[in-house]
């Protein structure tokens, strides 16, 4: 790898489980994708944005690779913030991407 390539895990948000009620009509299986720094859907899927929204701030973490015993490596799990709800979301590494800095940012790279 090159002094300005980094690797980034693609990810999938599945939707594990509903343990309540769900108003966005959500099922087990829906799942999100993230690669790099996008999201994307199968064609014609939705995904609550509610529940988006509570794994969003681990996503950056669980792309990187950790330290085997820091609790990213072993937490993949996330609920939506509705407590009538209760689904839960699991964070799985689905593969593994090759970025170069100049591709993702402004700031042009220095050794």
């Amino acid at each position: 790898m090159r002094d300005d390539e980094f690797e980034l895990y693609d990810l999938a948000v599945v939707v594990e489980a509903i343990e309540g009620h769900c108003t966005c009509s959500m099922t087990v299986g829906d799942t999100v994708y993230v690669r790099g720094g996008k999201i994307s859907l199968p064609d014609g899927a939705d995904f609550c944005l509610y529940a988006l929204q509570s794994v969003i701030p681990l996503i950056p973490a669980r792309q990187r690779r950790c330290h085997p015993a820091d609790w990213m490596e072993t937490d993949t799990r996330a609920t939506c913030p509705d407590p009538a709800c209760r689904l839960i979301m699991r964070i799985d590494r689905v593969g593994r991407r090759v970025l170069r800095h100049d591709d993702v940012s402004p700031i042009p790279w220095e050794e």
